[in-house]
């Protein structure tokens, strides 16, 4: 059993790390996934200038993903929509809409230049062998620009998920030339599908950005969609406003979806209904506003590694110094060899080395002789010849050296010697080749599509939904069958609510609650003594008074309270622990208590008022009450003052036990 538990944890790590590293997770190198990669380096091998067709392509690919066809299909066409390094041709699909691509017998594709340009360096990128060993393909591209920040990407693995935005190309590249300079860099993502964004919890690529549609409300019975928010298809969109206008959250009459290659959907509206009037319930019930959360994971060192988008910029800044320096280092030694050869050429031709092999019998004699003729020409060599040299030089056909034109060679020499001085020039002047070489890559990009910014940056707030929410239900009560709800067919209509509210309730009884709005809720039938909106700071201004009884001693108390605070779905009670009952509620902000005792009973005062100012408000309904009557009642009621003047009134509707009781008696 410990093997197999053993076994298990270890194939699971296995697992885990392949998929992260492996399918899932691309790394900040080159930007890409393993099939991305692979899709690549099978189009450079491809690449003849012409289109290919995408289902040739992808089996050229399966020689390195063993994954299915599928997968390579879907990922070649996600590439050549992001219109950076591959040419589509055909039906590749709309990201607008969400209409799928052709299939890849019918579409076709073939790499753009500025691909090589960014990615292809075969002489500094490690090589390793494919899956059955037939083929090499490549560990990751030295990429010189930072792909991932530019594309985006998203991927799940085990344990972790990446989700970093599409960047406008120009931009990033502007970003990495200044990381160059040594400035300050802020960058923003854009989208291929603009709309507005805004970016004040974007935290360098860390937070989130929400994104909104770009409305038209030029005409007031119109409303049009022209532009969407990232990840979200006219389809989509439109679903989401039909189930709004479904729930009552809108008032429109239609709605028309006119795109092509542009967002055009028409949103008709009702009568006595104007766009500007309903552009914040867009926002707030329909995909209109999306909020869209980033995770910046990629592969740095083998490891998943969380980075920001500016530490991207900063990598690759120093990356594409060290790629460029070391590719010119190459062509330096290029140069030199080819310099090399032209040398041995001209001392081979010029100083007729080639006579001395007419008379040697033997292949060693032939080497040895022409190794030897250039003894004396050794300090114009750029390096020591060797047998490899020699067997380039006894290849040269005699119609050749008879034809030799010396002043071409040296004309090629001095060419020669002018590359090796720029390469040197470049080398010592990295960060200047360097800013040089972003500014071509940005003139290649912009010859091959429009690359300017698509989506608006711009501050707002966004919107909850209960802030626009329509107070459009009946809030109903049926006190004979104690529910409460904006679903019931019988009881009294309460309040007008939105399914977002907070209803305050308080029965007769003295107990009460905060709940929210739903179809049908069983709160009892004790009959319902207040209700309202539970909103804080209003509920807390209104004055409760309470006049209770204690059962055995048969003293009343009277307390008057505000309820400042509560928690929803808890249930209260304004009655201390012990055997009270409630005998008055009342909201009055003041009024006069007319207490009528009991004759017989010995007391030479048979009526008394109070007035409820003479009792502090406490803010809190747990608060004790205070004393009021020690007497035996005959009956106990309320008028309101109204104003400062003495005109009162009664209070409508209040419970009143000790006049029940009297008139039981009667």
């Amino acid at each position: 059993m410990a093997y197999a538990s053993k076994l298990f944890d270890q194939n699971f790590i296995e697992y885990a790390s392949y998929v992260i590293r492996d399918r899932a997770i691309p790394d900040i190198t080159d930007g890409f996934k393993p099939v991305q990669r692979r899709i690549i380096h099978t189009l450079i091998e491809m690449d003849d200038g012409r289109f290919h067709k995408v289902a040739g392509v992808v089996g050229a690919v399966m020689k390195y993903h063993p994954h299915g066809d599928a997968s390579i299909n879907d990922a070649l066409v996600n590439l050549a929509n992001c219109d950076l390094f591959i040419e589509g041709q055909g039906n590749f699909g709309n990201a607008l809409t969400g209409d799928p691509a052709a299939a890849g017998r019918y579409i076709e594709c073939r790499l753009l230049p500025i691909a090589k340009k960014v990615l292809y360096s075969p002489e500094i990128t490690e090589y390793v062998d494919s899956y059955d060993g037939r083929n090499k393909e490549p560990v990751v591209f030295q990429a010189k620009i930072p792909v991932v920040v530019i594309q985006g990407t998203s991927g799940i693995a085990v344990g972790m998920r990446t989700d970093i935005l599409p960047h406008n190309i120009i931009e990033v590249l502007d970003a990495e030339a200044a990381v160059l300079r040594g400035e300050d860099i802020e960058l923003f993502p854009d989208f291929p599908s603009g709309g507005i964004m805004d970016v004040s919890s974007y935290d360098d690529g860390k937070g989130f950005v929400t994104v909104r549609a770009r409305l038209d409300i030029s005409d007031p019975k119109k409303v049009v969609i022209t532009e969407l928010p990232y990840g979200v298809t006219t389809e989509q969109m439109i679903d989401s406003i039909k189930e709004a206008n479904d729930l009552g959250k809108l008032h429109i009459a239609r709605v028309d979806d006119y795109t092509a290659e542009q967002v055009n959907i028409e949103i008709s509206l009702q009568r006595n209904t104007y766009a500007k009037d309903i552009v914040d319930a867009l926002y707030a019930y329909t995909k209109c506003e999306t909020k869209i959360s980033v995770n910046p994971i990629v592969i740095e060192g083998d490891l998943p590694k969380i980075v920001g988008i500016s530490e991207m910029i900063r990598f690759h800044a120093a990356h594409l110094l060290k790629v460029l320096e070391r590719e010119q280092e190459i062509e330096k030694d290029h140069l030199r060899e080819k310099l090399h050869a032209r040398t041995l050429e001209r001392i081979f031709v010029e100083e007729r080395i080639y006579k001395r092999i007419e008379t040697k019998k033997t292949e060693e004699d032939v080497k040895k002789a022409v190794i030897t003729g250039f003894k004396p020409f050794a300090d114009q060599l750029v390096r020591e010849i060797n047998d490899d040299d020699v067997d380039r030089l006894l290849k040269i056909p005699i119609r050749r050296i008879s034809l030799f034109d010396i002043n071409k060679n040296l004309d090629e020499i001095a060419d020669i010697n002018d590359g090796i001085a720029q390469c040197e020039y470049n080398i010592s002047h990295i960060t200047e080749f360097s800013l040089k070489y972003l500014e071509e890559v940005k003139e290649m990009a912009i010859k091959t599509h429009d690359r300017n910014r698509r989506t608006e940056i711009k501050s707002y707030q966004a919107l909850d939904v209960k802030t626009v929410a329509v107070r459009n239900l009946d809030l109903k009560y049926d006190q004979e069958t104690g529910y409460l709800g904006t679903n019931l067919k019988s009881g009294e209509v309460l309040l007008k609510v939105s399914p977002y509210d907070k209803v305050f309730y308080m029965k007769k009884d003295g107990s009460y609650r905060v709940t929210n709005v739903t179809d049908k809720e069983f709160i009892g039938s004790d009959g319902l003594f207040y209700w309202c909106i539970a909103d804080k700071e209003e509920l807390s201004q209104v004055p409760f008074t309470a006049i209770f009884r204690e059962k055995e001693s048969k003293f009343y108390f009277i307390k008057r309270f505000n309820i400042c605070s509560f928690q929803t779905g808890k249930l209260y009670s304004i009655l201390p622990a012990g055997n009270y009952k409630i005998v008055k509620l009342s909201t009055f902000q003041n009024a006069i208590i007319f207490a009528k005792y009991k004759p017989g009973c010995g007391y030479r005062v048979l009526e008394e008022t109070f007035r409820f100012a003479d009792f502090a408000i406490r803010k809190s309904s747990q608060s004790a009450g205070n004393k009021l009557i020690t007497k035996q009642l005959a009956s106990l009621t309320l008028r309101q003052i109204k104003d400062s003047s003495t005109s009162e009134e009664a209070e409508p509707g209040l419970f009143d036990e000790v006049e029940q009781e009297d008139r039981k008696k009667k």
